[in-house]
């Protein structure tokens, strides 16, 4: 079987998780986001994020959450303003626009959306005497870490929030990711600083050692109708305990933040064992590293190695993408170096 660094969410879930989950399994429950695991998660969110009246909902995965949060926040007249290669308006095949809402792009810097286009986008808006007969920017949408794997300074996050309050537009942050941001050399954000530069945000557990679940935070209050919005979304677990369990066992002795450093920790070594074997990586200081490969070298790569091909570069060049995760172990950073040899024989 190939070694694989395609995706963060190609194994089934961390040990510890697991292990919470068979413990709990012959325990009954409230249904619906009501049983004992979600409250208790969400507590440990609430401490974890120094957000007491923070309202949090689990919900299943990205793309659902993504939908349904932007749906929540913005009027049925409203658009929401996004970097051009943002999740929603890459990768989720037009879920945002199924609920009525353009996806409103803008230049991305590094697959940051930055304060300056932002307030320009939004001054020329307003400007504009024809306003009214346009998609209105109701919201904002960034992703971190971003799509290329590159993250947000605080100074970088508060200028666009300092922005879209000027503009009384909501801040959405697809926190997907969002452990491998934070435990990222040279982060200088935590849960707490987040949550306090934001309307809303996601914990994704997906993507960081969960079987499924992403927690929806609020810090200041959910708007109204939120659950009925995840509802009709069909994104209201009936069986709520499976993502509360989860998110019980990730906020229980730092395992979310433990399994990020991990992660990067591979991912670190894994860019070091590239660029030994004289390959070219674009920055990326979390779990996820893109690496330029000549097209042959590819090929004969994926005969042993599972990764991705993320654009090509060139006629002779493609940019493909390694992922580590929880699960990822020294053996398969030496089976990853041991291919790269045999391509330079």
């Amino acid at each position: 079987m190939k070694i694989s660094f395609e995706s963060d969410y190609n194994n089934g879930a961390h040990p510890e998780v697991i292990c919470h989950l068979l413990e709990t399994n012959g325990k009954q429950s409230q249904s619906y986001g009501f049983d004992e695991w979600s409250e208790k998660a969400r507590d440990k969110i609430r401490d974890a994020c120094k957000c007491p009246n923070a309202d949090i909902f689990f919900l299943v995965g990205g793309t659902q959450t993504n939908a349904t949060v932007i749906d929540a926040l913005l009027p049925s007249y409203a658009g929401v303003v996004a970097a051009t290669t943002a999740h929603i308006n890459v990768h989720e095949s037009g879920a945002v626009e199924a609920s009525g809402h353009k996806v409103i792009t803008l230049p991305q810097e590094d697959g940051k959306l930055t304060a300056d286009s932002l307030s320009t986008y939004l001054a020329a808006f307003h400007a504009d005497p024809t306003w009214e007969h346009m998609v209105q920017p109701g919201m904002t949408y960034i992703t971190f870490p971003t799509e290329l794997g590159t993250i947000y300074s605080t100074s970088e996050i508060k200028a666009i929030y300092e922005v879209c309050r000027r503009y009384k537009i909501p801040l959405f942050i697809d926190g997907a990711r969002l452990g491998y941001g934070l435990a990222a050399d040279g982060c200088d954000i935590d849960f707490p600083w987040l949550a306090h530069h934001c309307d809303a945000f996601y914990i994704g557990g997906t993507k960081v050692g969960a079987l499924c679940g992403e927690a929806v935070v609020f810090p200041t209050g959910a708007p109204r109708g939120f659950f009925t919005q995840v509802k009709r979304h069909g994104a209201l677990l009936a069986k709520s305990r499976l993502a509360g369990v989860q998110f019980d066992a990730l906020f229980t002795d730092g395992l979310y933040l433990r399994i990020s450093a991990h992660a990067i920790e591979m991912a670190m070594q894994l860019r070091d064992i590239f660029r030994e074997a004289g390959f070219v990586l674009r920055p990326s200081p979390t779990n996820q590293q893109f690496v330029e490969l000549p097209n042959e070298q590819m090929h004969a790569l994926m005969q042993q190695i599972l990764f991705e091909t993320w654009e090509p570069i060139d006629a002779h060049r493609t940019l493909c993408r390694f992922v580590t995760s929880w699960a990822t172990t020294s053996q398969d950073l030496e089976c990853m170096r041991s291919a790269l040899k045999t391509l330079q024989k």
